[in-house]
């Protein structure tokens, strides 16, 4: 979460940091830092892994339902 918050306030963000240390981030190639509360609210506002995953599933049963709406057979479905 902590790669993602960063990259949310700084996309060109290059920074390293060790497993879920949000104070052991090193900033790289003279990225300005962001302050830690700065990310840890960013992190609060971010969806989380299991939201993103539930997101990805909800789109594909939309996308499956969408496509046989329009006629599309479950083996047409699958091929594509």
């Amino acid at each position: 979460m902590i790669d993602r918050a960063i990259k949310a306030i700084n996309p060109n963000a290059q920074f390293t940091y060790i497993e879920e240390d949000i104070n052991s981030i090193q900033w790289l190639n003279g990225t300005t830092p962001i302050s830690v509360s700065d990310i840890q609210n960013k992190i609060a506002e971010l969806p989380t892994d299991e939201q993103l995953k539930q997101d990805a599933i909800d789109k594909r049963a939309s996308a499956k339902n969408k496509l046989k709406a329009l006629g599309l057979t479950d083996a047409e479905i699958k091929a594509l």
